[in-house]
């Protein structure tokens, strides 16, 4: 049996708080700091867990449009956080990947962003923050699997 109606749209309620906490907390690093969308803030993020990649492999996986993440990554080509070279079997498209500057600013903000939620989250128990980020996941997990089965993906 799965969740009623209600316990569903508080779920949801709850994630787009969190999501819009993180986003206020990412703003305030990137833009008081590097003068960055928190969006390509992201994207630094996610490029450097992925490795080298399509900038419209990011966008598919981002669900976004690929001039989305072409702007993203202009604005980080800019900074110095990413390096752009031809595909090997496609010189008209690119990869990207994040810079040796880039690995220090997101070194330095990983470090910024784990002492805010130590912070925030310093009277939780350590097995109920392992507990809450397991189930995260495995909602996660179950919403992209449902998103990619109703919109004919895989």
């Amino acid at each position: 049996m799965g969740p009623t109606d209600e316990a569903a749209l508080e779920l949801v309620r709850q994630l787009k708080v969190n999501a819009q906490l993180q986003q206020a907390w990412t703003t305030h690093l990137w833009q008081a700091q590097n003068g960055l969308h928190p969006a390509s803030a992201w994207l630094l993020a996610e490029l450097a867990q992925l490795g080298e990649s399509r900038p419209s492999e990011l966008a598919k996986r981002r669900m976004v449009d690929v001039s989305v993440v072409s702007r993203q990554v202009a604005q980080l080509t800019a900074a110095g956080l990413i390096e752009r070279r031809p595909a090997p079997e496609d010189g008209r498209a690119a990869l990207i990947r994040v810079s040796e500057r880039g690995e220090q600013e997101l070194v330095r903000w990983r470090r910024q962003y784990t002492d805010f939620l130590t912070d925030a989250l310093s009277g939780w128990d350590p097995d109920e923050l392992q507990a809450l980020t397991e189930r995260l996941k495995a909602a996660n997990d179950s919403l992209r699997t449902t998103l990619d089965r109703r919109s004919g993906s895989r």
